[in-house]
């Protein structure tokens, strides 16, 4: 997979795309993030760990799982760019998490560690407005997976998923993909050959 050249025009992209905002600020607040880069199988937060920083993910794809009582892991999330990746829960609250968060491929990300995040949510009004957004948007995000993983079928949340990130197929394991659906290898195999039969 190809890393982007170093630029903060992603991040500045994004924060436009989720609220109004002149060029020259997003550009302030994409200035308080710096480049990392990740190889596949990486992790970015292992569980245990407090989590330091947040990151936004300008390519590739990371998954947060975490094991179930008989030591499965269980993937609960796939990002995919663009998008922010973290522990909301313990990078504000200071607490070790119970996720872990791997790269499923070469990631380029932009990371802000927690005392720069604090200190410009006080000083930046503009930064402040759009860490709401990002909170809303997170909360909307699981709320919406919740109601889905009790509501839909197997087959609904297939065709939702296909629907939505259809570039998650090309990238990603089908097993992890199976996993986040909540449904066996086995499954999500006859689903796509369902599928397919149908198009």
């Amino acid at each position: 997979m190809h890393i982007p050249e170093q630029s903060h025009s992603a991040v500045v992209a994004f924060i436009q795309s989720m609220m109004p905002m002149p060029v020259d600020k997003a550009s302030i607040i994409a200035a308080q993030f710096e480049r990392k880069t990740l190889v596949k199988h990486e992790f970015v937060l292992q569980e245990g760990k407090v989590c330091n920083e947040s990151y936004f993910l300008e390519s590739g794809y990371i998954r947060a799982f975490a094991f179930d009582p008989d030591g499965n892991d269980v993937t609960f999330n796939i990002f995919s760019p663009p998008s922010f990746v973290n522990d909301i829960s313990s990078l504000f609250r200071r607490v070790p998490t119970k996720e872990n968060l791997q790269a499923l491929t070469e990631c380029a990300l932009w990371t802000i560690p927690y005392e720069r995040l604090q200190a410009n949510f006080h000083a930046m009004p503009e930064f402040r407005e759009f860490g709401r957004m990002m909170l809303i948007m997170s909360n909307t995000n699981l709320k919406d997976r919740m109601i889905s993983m009790i509501r839909d079928t197997a087959e609904e949340r297939y065709a939702a998923l296909l629907h939505t990130k259809p570039d998650i197929f090309q990238h990603v394991p089908l097993k992890i993909i199976a996993s986040y659906l909540g449904i066996t290898d086995t499954s999500l195999s006859r689903i796509r050959r369902e599928f397919a039969q149908k198009s």
